[in-house]
C-alpha cells in the first residue's frame, strides 16, 4: 500500500510540474500574441490570443485539480469547457465587428506570430500527451493543446491566403473557424465530464453507496 501512494504522489508530481510549464508558455504567448494581433488587425491572432489566455486558465485550474478527489476533477473540468465556450462567443463577437466595420491584416506578421504560437502549443501537446491517461482534468487540457496546434496552423495558412489575395476575408475566416474548435472543444469536455460523472454514479451504486453518489452529485451540481 505504501508504494502504492508513492507511486501516485510521483504521478501528480508529475502533472503539477508539466502543467506549471505549459501554464507558463501559454501565459507568456497571450501577451506576445494579444500585442501583436491587434497591431496586425489580425482578427486570427486575436482569437488564437484568447485561445491561449483561456487554456493558461484552464492548466491552472488542471493544476489546482492534481491530486484531489475525482468530484473536484470534474468541477475543475467543467470550468475549462465552459470557459472555452465563453471564449469561442467573444471571438465570434470579434469577428462580426470587424466582418462589419472592416480591417487591414498584416499577413506577414500573421505567419510569423503564427509560427511562434505553433511552435509553443506543439511543445505543450508533447509535454500533456504525456499525461493522456490521468484524469479528465488532464485529458481536457490535451484536448485544448490538439485545439490550438491546429488554430496555429490555420493563422499561418490565412495570412499566406492574406498576401496571395489581398484579402482580409482569409483572416475572419480563420477568426471563425478557430472560434468553432474553441466551441467544440468545451461541449466535448462537458460531454467527457457529464459520461465520467454517469459511470462514477454507477459504480457508487453498485457498491451501495447511493446516498453518497447522490450528495456528490448534488454538490457537484
Amino acid at each position: 500500500m505504501a508504494g502504492c501512494g508513492c507511486e501516485m504522489e510521483a504521478r501528480n508530481e508529475q502533472e503539477r510540474r508539466t502543467l506549471r510549464i505549459v501554464l507558463g508558455i501559454n501565459a507568456a504567448m497571450f501577451l506576445f500574441e494579444i500585442v501583436l494581433g491587434w497591431l496586425a488587425q489580425s482578427t486570427g491572432l486575436i482569437a488564437d490570443s484568447l485561445d491561449m489566455l483561456a487554456d493558461a486558465l484552464v492548466y491552472a485550474i488542471s493544476l489546482y485539480a492534481v491530486g484531489r478527489a475525482d468530484a473536484l476533477k470534474d468541477r475543475a473540468a467543467r470550468l475549462s469547457g465552459m470557459l472555452q465556450i465563453g471564449l469561442a462567443v467573444l471571438v465570434l463577437v470579434d469577428v462580426l465587428r470587424r466582418f462589419m466595420y472592416g480591417s487591414e491584416p498584416v499577413s506577414l506578421m500573421m505567419m510569423g506570430v503564427g509560427a511562434v504560437a505553433l511552435v509553443a502549443n506543439s511543445i505543450c501537446l508533447m509535454l500533456i500527451a504525456r499525461h493522456r491517461d490521468g484524469g479528465v482534468h488532464m485529458r481536457a487540457s490535451l484536448i485544448f493543446s490538439a485545439n490550438d496546434v491546429i488554430a496555429n496552423l490555420g493563422v499561418i495558412v490565412s495570412g499566406g491566403l492574406v498576401w496571395l489575395l489581398g484579402s482580409r476575408y482569409p483572416d475572419l475566416l480563420i477568426g471563425f473557424v478557430i472560434a468553432g474548435l474553441v466551441l467544440y472543444g468545451g461541449i466535448r469536455i462537458l460531454r467527457e465530464v457529464a459520461a465520467h460523472r454517469a459511470k462514477g454514479s454507477c459504480s457508487t451504486k453498485s457498491d451501495g453507496g447511493t446516498d453518497l453518489g447522490l450528495t456528490i452529485r448534488q454538490w457537484m451540481e
